[in-house]
């Protein structure tokens, strides 16, 4: 007869750590397919985004995947001209967060920082440099001057063009070209977080 007086306690703490256990893979299953939250790493998007401001990220805004994959289960919507949004970059792998200022099909200019899609400007020309995307008003930080020129380019069907809001001090579509939209992690929402402020809930 097999003794298993030994293996018992350990039968026992591990029924006992299953709860938690189950709920830590909840979590992860969550953060993977449905919220999650990113740290802003740079001030490339100021002024909307601070060095240090935690934004929450709606993982499903885009469609429903495989927890842990890319691999899509139920196509969401599409992403959209001023959606902020977390990918890899295509050239590096860095995880990085940018502005989508062009879909599929958009034939895009950027001369001086400004975004002309069709010919016709985003800009609105004001003293505070703002872009029109739908009903938002976005403005743009040109301290750094306007960085690289782009265009004309015809952004392909299934792809975005990236941009960060401080044009001068951005690394983003003018570098590494145009993203799959296949390959976005999520649209951030929210800042939760500004170290300057502590927790917040600002709309992006």
């Amino acid at each position: 007869m097999t003794d298993t007086s030994n293996a018992r306690p350990g039968l026992r703490r591990l029924r006992g750590s299953l709860p938690t256990l189950l709920l830590l893979l909840l979590i992860m299953i969550t953060r993977s397919t449905l919220a999650d939250h990113y740290h802003v790493p740079s001030g490339s998007m100021q002024p909307a985004l601070m060095p240090g401001d935690q934004v929450l990220v709606h993982k499903a805004a885009y469609g429903w995947r495989v927890p842990f994959t890319k691999q899509v289960l139920w196509s969401g919507g599409q992403p959209a001209a001023g959606d902020v949004v977390i990918f890899d970059a295509p050239d590096d792998g860095t995880r990085l967060i940018k502005r989508v200022v062009a879909t599929g099909g958009d034939q895009v200019v950027i001369r001086a920082g400004r975004v002309f899609i069709n010919g016709e400007p985003r800009a609105r020309f004001s003293p505070w440099q703002e872009e029109r995307y739908g009903n938002q008003f976005v403005a743009l930080n040109l301290a750094q001057g306007g960085g690289r020129d782009l265009g004309p380019l015809t952004v392909p069907e299934g792809h975005v063009l990236v941009l960060g809001d401080h044009r001068g001090a951005s690394r983003d579509g003018r570098y590494f070209g145009t993203v799959p939209a296949s390959e976005l992690y999520g649209r951030a929402s929210r800042v939760i977080w500004r170290r300057s402020q502590g927790p917040v809930w600002m709309r992006l």
